[in-house]
């Protein structure tokens, strides 16, 4: 991936030529109660952060299928070491380095990824590339709708997060683990989640505080099935949270989340069936996706969400 930085400081990134900002930008806009970016006329602003750096940017894709990054407060003090790190955190985000063309080959001979495909052309698996966040995220959509999730994320960031002001609104960073690490699960009390999820960060937030879990340790990890169980000895961490975190942060292309009811029920509507899909048939639409399970499942994922 090609990109180059202009005058002013903006970065520019060469978009790979399947890149569909509208079909991206869809999935990005599915929530109004979003509260780590804001889209507004097809521009997504958002803090990026770098150690303890603010970067505000606003990002676009011109005409050409650019990326243009722009970094909106100080740029001239931003150091080449901290704009790298904005620019991997959006390749990262956008999954840009990823070449889709056997995804979209293994989807076009395939009866149920085939309309989803079409429909969403040109999307990519959007991350979430911190890995606290991620994990919290997980945590949060546990047993509840999409919308509650959102609501209860927005409480949690706006209580703990931190901000940088731009034109008289609030752009948020998610919470550092450090700082809820230092919390008690009566500090979380008049966020609406239950005292065990409350548990369950602030555990997470105590593990990644004494760097015992880090993004970086898992990434050592070569094997889904290994990376799935070091997550899995962490309390409030099943296989379906595990299986999130591992699409949405470590990018394992190859992770499945078969109790997913996301997945269930776009695979019910999809095939007209009354019922949630067996495990054996979810076990053979695996077979067919291999090492492209993630993919398969976020395009399934986006025809109800």
């Amino acid at each position: 991936m090609n990109y180059f930085q202009d005058n002013n400081g903006n970065i520019t990134i060469d978009l790979p030529e399947d890149f569909d900002i509208k079909a991206n930008l869809g999935y990005l806009q599915r929530n109004k109660n979003e509260v780590m970016f804001e889209v507004e006329n097809e521009i997504i602003t958002r803090v990026i952060a770098v150690g303890e750096t603010r970067a505000l940017v606003q990002i676009h894709v011109n005409e050409c299928n650019q990326m243009i990054v722009q970094l909106l407060n100080d740029p001239g003090t931003f150091k080449q070491s901290e704009r790298a790190e904005v620019l991997n955190f959006i390749r990262e985000w956008f999954d840009l380095d990823r070449d889709l063309t056997p995804f979209y080959e293994i989807a076009k001979a395939d009866p149920l990824l085939k309309w989803p495909v079409q429909k969403f052309y040109g999307l990519r698996l959007i991350g979430v590339p911190d890995l606290f966040e991620a994990l919290c995220w997980g945590v949060l959509g546990q047993q509840i709708n999409l919308a509650f999730a959102y609501t209860l994320k927005r409480q949690f960031v706006e209580k703990f997060g931190d901000s940088v002001e731009w034109n008289s609104k609030k752009y948020w960073v998610f919470p550092s683990y450090n700082r809820i690490a230092q919390l008690t699960p009566a500090d979380l009390a008049d966020i609406k989640m239950t005292l065990k999820k409350s548990e369950y960060i602030i555990g997470i937030a105590k593990l990644m505080a004494s760097e015992e879990l880090s993004k970086e340790k898992l990434l050592r990890i070569d094997s889904l099935k290994e990376a799935e169980k070091s997550l899995i000895k962490i309390r409030g961490i099943g296989p379906w949270t595990a299986n999130y975190v591992l699409m949405r942060c470590l990018h394992f292309t190859n992770a499945y989340p078969i109790d997913d009811v996301g997945l269930h029920n776009a695979i019910k509507h999809l095939t007209g069936s009354e019922r949630k899909p067996a495990k054996d048939e979810l076990l053979a639409y695996e077979s067919k996706w291999e090492n492209w399970q993630a993919y398969a499942t976020f395009y399934l994922w986006r025809v109800l969400y």
